[in-house]
């Protein structure tokens, strides 16, 4: 299931040198320190933390001071904030660079969720060129020589892109590195990611980095984007779900052999159930409570045996498990001398959804400048919310 093709050009993202040109996308209740760490286990590249909310952040709330701090073995520190505000977006990177809290920092503009959306966050912000411009101007100019990158999307709809325009004001900003989900708000993560986007964002923004998102599922895919688009790298999100070890195919495939830890692996039910045990070992200790590490490990069984014989009855008791011991002792209930089973563990996963209209706020798309009226929608637009 492992590919070795020709290595990738190396990748830098400001001053930060990786190993291969690989980026964990942030997933909201997922990229957690336990993830990220398992992830790294594996493979070699960026590993980003789950979306932080600035105004949380400035206003120093406990539970996003715990998602911001790393682990001791994880280097470079990554974070991705979201935000609406200009000023709560610099004091919030003034907070990751003064405190050392990060040694990169992501800013996202591509959450599709109606919740975001409708308040002229995430994906629709890039409409109002303005507002964008002054968020990352003063983002960039706050995080120093800390390198600060930007997420997107397409744009609202296909009658509303936004990527080109957004590339090259982040360009003339000073961003270290640009990434595009090649899909826009309204596809959600439906259909094909187009990735023609990127290699049009790639042709329009020349001095720095450009990576690509959407629909990379193996390492195949990888390389294959890299390759029809020219993009510097990729953005992997749900093609890694219950498959931490993809990073290690990653890195093979695109860093050659020093970027990866160990050999190329054999996915048997053995493997992967070691590597489901390890995931919810890292919960706990992240957690710091056994019970609430359990509780987080159950949303990814499906992802980790899919394609594999694994009962249904099996399932269910693993996605109700409340101790370390309890998911050891079903683990001993498999045949874990099942082989990989090829073409059923593979493809996409995670939620897809489908193509809806993007929720906005009243005449939203009437003007790319930002009137009294959107400033006031824009004020409840901070919620704890994913994606892109």
């Amino acid at each position: 299931m492992s590919t070795t093709l020709a290595p990738a050009p190396p990748l830098r993202i400001g001053p930060i040198a990786l190993d291969a040109p690989v980026v964990l996308a942030p997933m909201a209740g997922i990229t957690n320190t336990a993830f990220r760490r398992l992830c790294r286990e594996y493979g070699a590249g960026l590993y980003v933390s789950e979306m932080i909310t600035t105004r949380a952040l400035v206003e120093r709330n406990a539970t996003t001071l715990r998602l911001i701090r790393h682990h001791e073995s994880e280097t470079p520190r990554s974070i991705q904030l979201y935000g609406v505000d200009p000023t709560t977006v610099e004091s919030a990177v003034r907070i990751l660079v003064e405190e050392d809290h990060a040694d990169h920092i992501d800013l996202n503009f591509g959450c599709p969720v109606p919740k975001v959306t409708r308040k002229g966050g995430g994906a629709a912000l890039p409409w109002k060129l303005g507002l964008f411009r002054e968020i990352v101007t003063r983002a960039a100019r706050a995080a120093g020589d800390i390198p600060l990158t930007v997420k997107m999307r397409k744009g609202i709809d296909p009658d509303h892109l936004t990527y080109l325009d957004a590339g090259r004001i982040a360009e003339d900003a000073g961003i270290a590195a640009v990434a595009l989900h090649a899909r826009t708000a309204s596809e959600f993560y439906s259909g094909t990611a187009d990735w023609d986007a990127i290699a049009r964002l790639k042709e329009t923004v020349t001095s720095v980095p450009v990576l690509g998102n959407g629909d990379i599922w193996s390492a195949e895919d990888a390389a294959r984007m890299m390759a029809e688009t020219g993009c510097d790298g990729v953005v992997v999100g749900r093609g890694c779900l219950g498959r931490p070890w993809l990073f290690g195919d990653l890195a093979r495939a695109l860093g050659g052999p020093q970027a990866a830890h160990g050999e190329p692996v054999d996915a048997d039910l053995a493997f992967v159930a070691r590597a489901f045990r390890r995931h919810a070992e890292l919960l706990v200790e992240f957690f710091e409570d056994e019970g609430r590490g359990c509780r987080d490990i159950r949303k990814h069984v499906a992802w980790y045996f899919k394609g594999y014989p694994v009962g249904g009855d099996t399932r269910a008791r693993l996605a109700t498990v409340s101790t370390l011991d309890e998911i050891d002792e079903l683990i001993d209930t498999l045949d874990l001398t099942a082989p990989y089973p090829g073409a059923a563990a593979e493809g996409q996963r995670g939620r897809a959804g489908t193509p809806k209209r993007p929720a906005l706020p009243d005449g939203w798309l009437d003007s790319r400048d930002l009137g009294a009226d959107a400033s006031s929608a824009l004020a409840d637009a901070e919620l704890d919310h994913s994606g892109g």
